[in-house]
């Protein structure tokens, strides 16, 4: 499919470089240029240069450089014609290009295409829970009862998957999308049946609320769901499997919509789950992300070094959250960056906590309790119910 030269030409000239180098890393100012550690690659002296005045970017550390256009290609790793629409919507640029056949889905890279189907399994989730009798009974009110605003639903564009076994994998064959890209995004499993023909294909999420998973630029790369019901067959949740764009140990939840605000408060807050993340940012405190669960890795502390030198840990009160905020500590430390570490009362989480006492007394909660630590591996050695305290090791 094919976008016109002038609206390729009229991309380039929009886009400025620095808006958008500035979506991915925290850029500052060095004479008439702008600096920055590089997003390709790991280093603590910045060496990423972006020129304002030529519209160009050149890292001196990996040798990466060129346009707007090449920036966004090398970070999302898409092709042309793919970044230059990614651009496009950016700027509410209108491209006049032909409904997409299904033989040109196909043929477009495999990257380009799971954001397709990701995005369309996104909105058919969302269209499950606001339209469907069953998602508005279920999901809605799960949501709902949880104090979440309509807004903030489809801030997250948070959805529901029916309780059926193909429900949206037979929509989406419906629409043209073949079964082998299904699979490959982690929305659809095919069993064979003793080698046979009519393998059963049946949908990985069913019966729970999702939780759509956004990288940096806002492209759906994954789902977490949730299930509702009592079943010690399932687990509570249950999340996308690793595919070309989504390694869980590289991504956050909620990056997207706190990248700004984490650059702007100059802290990133980081809590263990997606309704910790949901209900502070409905609270106003929107400079939050999640390592949903899993433990916190090198490549989520830098993600977040992108954008601030300063995280603040809110795990739970009781002996897995403090456990679970001790590994990292370490991390975050020798990574270079500042980190204060704030838990909470006993029985209590970020999300259980900020609906209890509301938005203003949890932010001055932060303010007093949290213990700041410098240098590299601190030792554990009291707690009490709010604060953790360190001793330096020799």
């Amino acid at each position: 499919m094919r976008i016109p030269q002038e609206t390729v030409q009229l991309i380039q000239e929009t886009a400025d470089i620095v808006d958008v180098v500035n979506d991915y890393v925290t850029l500052k100012k060095r004479g008439a240029n702008m600096i920055a550690c590089c997003p390709f690659h790991n280093e603590k002296t910045p060496s990423f240069n972006v020129n304002p005045s030529r519209g160009i970017f050149k890292c001196f550390g990996c040798g990466k450089a060129g346009d707007s256009v090449k920036f966004i290609m090398e970070i999302e790793g898409i092709g042309y014609p793919e970044a230059l629409r990614h651009l496009a919507k950016k700027y509410g640029i209108e491209l006049k290009e032909t409904e997409q056949t299904p033989e040109e889905v196909q043929s477009q890279n495999e990257r380009e295409s799971l954001y397709i189907v990701l995005d369309y399994a996104k909105k058919f989730y969302q269209d499950k829970l606001l339209k469907s009798d069953e998602g508005q009974s279920i999901g809605l009110s799960y949501f709902q009862e949880r104090g979440f605003h309509t807004q903030t639903i489809n801030q997250f564009e948070l959805g529901y998957a029916l309780e059926s076994w193909d429900a949206f994998t037979k929509d989406a064959l419906q629409h043209q999308f073949q079964i082998e890209l299904l699979e490959k995004a982690g929305l659809s499993i095919r069993r064979d049946l003793d080698g046979r023909p009519d393998a059963r294909v049946f949908d990985r999420f069913r019966a729970r609320v999702i939780f759509p998973i956004h990288n940096v630029s806002g492209k759906v790369i994954a789902f977490g769901a949730r299930i509702l019901k009592a079943d010690k067959n399932q687990p509570k949740y249950l999340n996308s499997p690793e595919t070309e764009v989504y390694h869980k140990s590289n991504i956050l939840y909620g990056i997207y919509q706190a990248k700004n605000a984490i650059r702007n408060e100059d802290v990133a807050y980081l809590v263990e789950g997606y309704t910790d993340v949901i209900s502070l940012h409905q609270s106003g405190i929107t400079n939050v992300v999640a390592s949903s669960g899993t433990a916190l890795t090198v490549e989520q502390i830098r993600l977040i070094s992108r954008f601030t030198q300063h995280i603040t840990v809110l795990y739970d009160g009781d002996a897995a959250g403090i456990k679970a905020s001790l590994r990292g500590l370490d991390l975050i430390l020798e990574e270079g960056l500042n980190v204060k570490l704030c838990t909470f009362p006993e029985g209590e989480d970020p999300d259980s906590y900020v609906r209890k006492i509301g938005g203003e007394a949890f932010k001055a909660y932060l303010q007093k309790t949290p213990l700041t630590l410098f240098g590299s591996r601190p030792r554990y050695y009291c707690r009490t119910p709010e604060t953790i305290l360190f001793e330096r090791q020799a």
